[in-house]
C-alpha cells in the first residue's frame, strides 16, 4: 500500500506539472485541457477520434520528469484512431507555426494507403512550401525505370500545391535501411518536416514495424506527419 500510495502521487504530481505548462501556453489561444487519470492512454485515444490532426513527442527514455511512455504508443495511437499525426522530435527546439517551419518538405513516397494518407493531410504544409522533395524506392535495379511521381505531383497541383518537386531515389547501400536513407536526406534537402506513412500491425498491443517507421521514429531529428 505504502508503495502504491507513492506511486499514485507521483502520477499526481507529474499531471500537475503538465497542467502548469498547458495554461502557460493556453494563454495564446483557445485550447481545452483533459485529464486521463489512471487510464491517459484510453483518454487521449477518445480526443483523437475528434481531432483532425494529433501533436504527439517522440520517445525521450531519458525524461526523468513526465515518466516513461509505452515505446509504442505512437503507433499504436495512429492506429487505433486512424488519424494522422505531427510527431516532434524531443531534442531540438520546434516553435511557431508547422507552415513556417517547412519551407523544403521531404515526401517519403510508395503507392500505399498509408503514405496516400500521410499526404492527403500534409496537404496544408505542402501547400506552404517552396520545395517538396519526394523520395522513392525504386522496385528494381532497373535504372531506365520511369519516375512514379508523376501522378502524385499531378494530384497534389490539383490540391493547390504550387511549389516545384524534386524527387530523389533511395537506393540504401549494404547495411543502411530505408529509415536511416530517409533521416540522412531529410538532412541533405535541408527538410524541415518529412511525411510519411506507419507501416506495421498490432497484435496483443505489441507492435512489428517496418523498418523505416521503426528507425524513423527512433532517431527523427525533424517532426515527422505520420499517416498509418
Amino acid at each position: 500500500p505504502t508503495a502504491s500510495a507513492a506511486m499514485a502521487e507521483l502520477d499526481r504530481a507529474q499531471r500537475e506539472r503538465a497542467r502548469v505548462t498547458f495554461e502557460q501556453a493556453a494563454a495564446a489561444g483557445p485550447i481545452s485541457w483533459a485529464d486521463g487519470g489512471t487510464a491517459p492512454y484510453w483518454a487521449l485515444l477518445q480526443r483523437a477520434l475528434y481531432s483532425d490532426l494529433m501533436v504527439l513527442g517522440q520517445d525521450d527514455p531519458d525524461d526523468l520528469d513526465t515518466g516513461t511512455l509505452p515505446p509504442d504508443l505512437v503507433p499504436t495511437l495512429l492506429a487505433d484512431s486512424g488519424k494522422p499525426a505531427l510527431v516532434v522530435p524531443f531534442a531540438g527546439s520546434f516553435t511557431g507555426p508547422v507552415e513556417a517551419l517547412a519551407r523544403e518538405v521531404l515526401i517519403a513516397w510508395k503507392p500505399t494507403r498509408e503514405a496516400a494518407r500521410a499526404v492527403a493531410a500534409a496537404l496544408p504544409v505542402l501547400r506552404a512550401a517552396v520545395r517538396v522533395h519526394v523520395a522513392h524506392q525504386p522496385e528494381g535495379r532497373d535504372t531506365d525505370e520511369p519516375e512514379p511521381t508523376g501522378a502524385l505531383g499531378h494530384w497534389l497541383q490539383l490540391h493547390g500545391v504550387r511549389a516545384p518537386l524534386q524527387t530523389h531515389r533511395l537506393d540504401p547501400g549494404r547495411g543502411v535501411d530505408v529509415g536511416e536513407a530517409l533521416l540522412s536526406l531529410t538532412t541533405d534537402t535541408g527538410a524541415g518536416v518529412l511525411v510519411m506513412g506507419s507501416y506495421g500491425h498490432s497484435r496483443a498491443r505489441e507492435w512489428v514495424l517496418g523498418g523505416a517507421s521503426r528507425t524513423v521514429l527512433r532517431a527523427m531529428t525533424v517532426p515527422v506527419l505520420m499517416a498509418h
